[in-house]
């Protein structure tokens, strides 16, 4: 209940801080688009719309889960309201947990409501990617949990600032992983070394990404996707227990 407690609260006070604009500011790039790529790209309709709108469901996500989660952590700190938490018989780890929680659930309504207007835009065109654009959607919405529980970990040590940065360079990196492995390859060996390290430490999220596939028709194996969900939960999880043991030692006073 405390953690239901901290989620709802988490997600009330995420409505409040307005994030809801950037659906309106998606519905109406994405129908606006379509019209206008319905005239001057003539048999390319069906691409680019699934293109531009899986792309912006990832992208919009991103930034509200690397930066609305963190403004949610660190607003607590600055505005001391963590102090009544944490004196509260609360723990700490119900605390991040709840945090975690929110945001996923501020991010399902976001996505959910992206989704539909930008699969309504694509039933107009292809019908028979509907369910293929659902796929890839659930798989952003995995990214995107990852995503959150990164942006909660930094959040639980560093300035909000700081975490924003951290957030971000870790989703760049996320999406570049086996290039990034490759690269320290053909290094030396303390490059390849730390290339290793951040290939196995660091989320690989092209894992989640299915677009390609999904804009040219191919069809996507269903253990690839069970796989992926199973390494995202995995990375969440361990994300989560790190985050709590970091926050357990921080010192508020």
């Amino acid at each position: 209940m405390k953690v239901q407690a901290i989620a709802v609260n988490t997600f009330r006070e995420a409505v409040r801080d307005k994030v809801l604009y950037s659906l309106l500011f998606f519905a109406i790039a994405l129908i606006g688009a379509s019209v206008v790529l319905n005239r001057l790209a003539i048999g390319q309709q069906t691409k680019i719309i699934t293109d531009l709108g899986l792309a912006s469901i990832s992208i919009f996500g991103t930034l509200i889960a690397a930066f609305v989660g963190i403004g949610l952590v660190s607003k607590e700190i600055e505005r001391r309201t963590i102090f009544t938490i944490v004196s509260k018989p609360v723990s700490r780890g119900c605390f991040i947990l709840g945090k975690y929680l929110g945001l996923v659930l501020t991010l399902a309504v976001e996505v959910a409501i992206m989704s539909a207007c930008f699969l309504t835009m694509l039933a107009i065109y292809a019908d028979d990617l509907v369910i293929p654009a659902l796929w890839a959607i659930g798989l952003i919405f995995m990214e995107l949990s990852v995503v959150t529980a990164v942006a909660i970990f930094f959040s639980s040590f560093s300035t909000a600032f700081l975490s924003g940065l951290f957030t971000m360079a870790v989703w760049l990196i996320g999406h570049f992983t086996p290039d990034l492995r490759v690269f320290g390859e053909r290094s030396g060996t303390a490059m390849r070394w730390l290339t290793e390290f951040l290939y196995y430490a660091l989320p690989n999220l092209r894992n989640f990404n299915i677009k390609e596939q999904v804009v040219h028709g191919i069809p996507v194996a269903a253990e690839f996707m069970a796989l992926s969900v199973v390494y995202g939960l995995v990375y969440v999880s361990v994300l989560l227990v790190v985050a709590t043991l970091v926050f357990e030692r921080r010192d508020f006073v």
